[in-house]
C-alpha cells in the first residue's frame, strides 16, 4: 500500500534522534525560532509540509527562466520518494546525508525520501563545501557539483551519490573515474518533483552509461521538434512537454543532447551548445559558455564566452585546435571575455542574460 503524505515512517530519525508527526511539528517551532538560517528553512518546510494542506508552494531556481512557485501535490513528492527508494534499493533504517538548501525542491525532497522511507537523516550547513562525519557511513546523498567537488575526497564512506542542479564539468568526472562510491548525474526539475532519471557515471565500481534510465512509473516520448516528452501521472497531471532535445533509445532511456532555444543554426548546420561545451571542458579551466551570433552569411556564428580567463583569447584559441572530437563546425569563429557571469540567487548561471549582455 502506498504511504500518505501525513504519515511519517517509525523508523525515521533526524540528526539521531527519532520523532513522529507530533514531535516534527515541536522540532520545526524550535528551528524557526531558535536554529541557524538553514536550519529555520527546514522548520518552515517542515511547518508547510506537517499543516492540513494536501498541497505545498515551492521556489524554482530560475536558471532556465524567471523564479517562481509552483504549486506541488504533497502525495506526488510521496510517490517521487517511493520511485527513488525503489530505483537505489533503499530500505528503512538506512542512513541519508542531507547538504542542500531545504529552500529549494531537492533540499526538500531529502527529507520527504528520510519521512516517507524511514530513512536516518544527519543534516548539515548546506555550504559549497559542506562539512559532515567523514568517517560515519551513509547509504545516500544527494549534492551539486560545486558540493561534490569540493568534499570528493570525503565521500568514501558514501554508498550512493546523486549529482544535479547543474552540469558535472569534465574535470569532476576525471575525478569519479577514481572514488569508489556509486555516483548518478540526475535529470529532472521542480515541476517533475526532482528527478525522474538518472544516469550512472564512471567510476571504480561501474563503466557508467551513456544514456539517462527512466524513475519506476516513468516513461518518455518525442514531440514533432525532437524535444522530450515526461509521462509520469503519478507526478504530474499531464504529460509534460520539456524544451529538451534528446535522443530517445527506448520509452525509458534517452540521451540529452541539449536545450531547443540553444541550438544555433549556422549554415544550415544543427549546433548544440551543450555538446560542444563537454568537448572544450578539456582544455579550458574557467567557466565559459558557447554561444550564436547573428551573422550575416551564415545567419548565426559559433562563438565562446569565457569568465575571467587567466590566459590570452589566442592561447584559448590555439588549445581549442588539439580538442579531440571537435568537428570544423563546433570551433568557434570567435572567443568574448568577461569579467563576470550573471547568475542566480543560488549560484546557477543564467545563460541568457550573460549571453545577452556580452554580445548586446
Amino acid at each position: 500500500m502506498t504511504p500518505k503524505y501525513d504519515k511519517v515512517h517509525n523508523r525515521f530519525k533526524l540528526n539521531g534522534l527519532h520523532y513522529n508527526q507530533n514531535d516534527l511539528k515541536e522540532v520545526a517551532y524550535s528551528l524557526i525560532k531558535e536554529g541557524e538560517a538553514y536550519e529555520k528553512e527546514t522548520g518552515n518546510f517542515l511547518i508547510d509540509w506537517l499543516n492540513d494542506n494536501d498541497y505545498l508552494y515551492v521556489n524554482t531556481s530560475g536558471s532556465t527562466g524567471q523564479p517562481k512557485q509552483i504549486k506541488l501535490k504533497k502525495q506526488a513528492m510521496v510517490n517521487s520518494a517511493i520511485a527513488t527508494g525503489d530505483f537505489f534499493c533503499l530500505e528503512p533504517g538506512n542512513t541519508a546525508l542531507h547538504c542542500l538548501p531545504s529552500h529549494y525542491i531537492a533540499g526538500k525532497m531529502m527529507l520527504v525520501r528520510a519521512m516517507i522511507l524511514g530513512l536516518e537523516i544527519d543534516h548539515v550547513e548546506p555550504s559549497s563545501h559542506p562539512i559532515f562525519d567523514y568517517e560515519n557511513h551513509y547509504d545516500f546523498c544527494a549534492m551539486v557539483p560545486l558540493q561534490l567537488k569540493h568534499t570528493i575526497n570525503y565521500t568514501y564512506n558514501i554508498k550512493t551519490i546523486i549529482v544535479g542542479g547543474s552540469k558535472v564539468t569534465q574535470p569532476l568526472l576525471e575525478r569519479i573515474k577514481n572514488c569508489d562510491s556509486r555516483f548518478f548525474e540526475t535529470y529532472g526539475m521542480t515541476e517533475t518533483v526532482t528527478h525522474v532519471a538518472v544516469r550512472q557515471l564512471p567510476s571504480k565500481v561501474s563503466e557508467g552509461d551513456t544514456f539517462f534510465k527512466a524513475l519506476p512509473n516513468v516513461s518518455f516520448s518525442q514531440d514533432e521538434r525532437g524535444r522530450l516528452v515526461i509521462n509520469a501521472s503519478k507526478l504530474v497531471n499531464e504529460p509534460l512537454v520539456t524544451n529538451d532535445i534528446v535522443d530517445l533509445k527506448t520509452e525509458t532511456s534517452f540521451q540529452l543532447l541539449g536545450r531547443f532555444d540553444n541550438v544555433i543554426n549556422s549554415g544550415g548546420v544543427k549546433l548544440f551548445p551543450e555538446q560542444i561545451e563537454s568537448k572544450l571542458q578539456a582544455v579550458i579551466d574557467e567557466r565559459f559558455i558557447v554561444a550564436g551570433e547573428a551573422d550575416e552569411t551564415l545567419g548565426e556564428r559559433l562563438v565562446l564566452i569565457v569568465e575571467h580567463p587567466r590566459d590570452s583569447v589566442e592561447s584559448i584559441a590555439n588549445r581549442i585546435r588539439y580538442v579531440k572530437g571537435l568537428t570544423k563546425f563546433e570551433v568557434p569563429k570567435h572567443i568574448y571575455i568577461t569579467d563576470k557571469f550573471i547568475e542566480t540567487v543560488n549560484g546557477k548561471i543564467q545563460r541568457n542574460k550573460t549571453i545577452t549582455s556580452v554580445l548586446r
